[in-house]
């Protein structure tokens, strides 16, 4: 994903606050991890999320969830297997730390996290404030109101 060959100046000419939409784009471009847990996100709803990360052979103990400043951190980290008694004649299973960052839309928060048969399950909800909430605004007819309320009687 190559960002640095996309121009949003124009987008700047007529959104105002966006600046931030194009340094998300960029960390997210350079921070993307190879495919190391594997993971799914769902919209279960118009406002609720969920991310879905196979984790097998991670514990509760292991794994850690973290949000600053709109970034969900998920990270886990296992100690090293120090056992002399065992030889392994083919590894396959990955007993490597991992960090991996999602950046959350503002007013999108952590609801719940849980493990569950190696899948972590971390359900997130827009909850919009009510000042933020599209409202319908009242448009009055020319009834010349002065300030008080009451019938301007001159201009009747």
């Amino acid at each position: 994903m190559l960002l640095n060959n996309i121009d949003f100046s124009p987008l700047f000419r007529s959104m105002i606050g966006f600046d931030r939409m194009t340094s998300a784009l960029e960390n997210a471009s350079r921070s993307e991890s190879g495919g190391y847990p594997p993971y799914n996100i769902e919209a279960s709803g118009e406002n609720d999320y969920r991310i879905t990360m196979a984790v097998a052979g991670f514990s509760q103990k292991d794994l850690s969830l973290e949000v600053r400043e709109n970034i969900l951190t998920v990270s886990g980290g296992r100690p090293d297997e120090e056992d002399g008694a065992r030889r392994f004649l083919y590894r396959g299973i990955a007993n490597r730390s991992f960090e991996r960052k999602f950046q959350l839309a503002d007013y999108v928060k952590v609801v719940d996290a849980r493990l569950e048969n190696g899948l972590l399950h971390i359900d997130l909800r827009r909850e919009i404030p009510e000042a933020m909430k599209p409202r319908k605004i009242e448009i009055r007819g020319d009834s010349r109101r002065c300030i008080d309320g009451s019938a301007n009687e001159a201009a009747a």
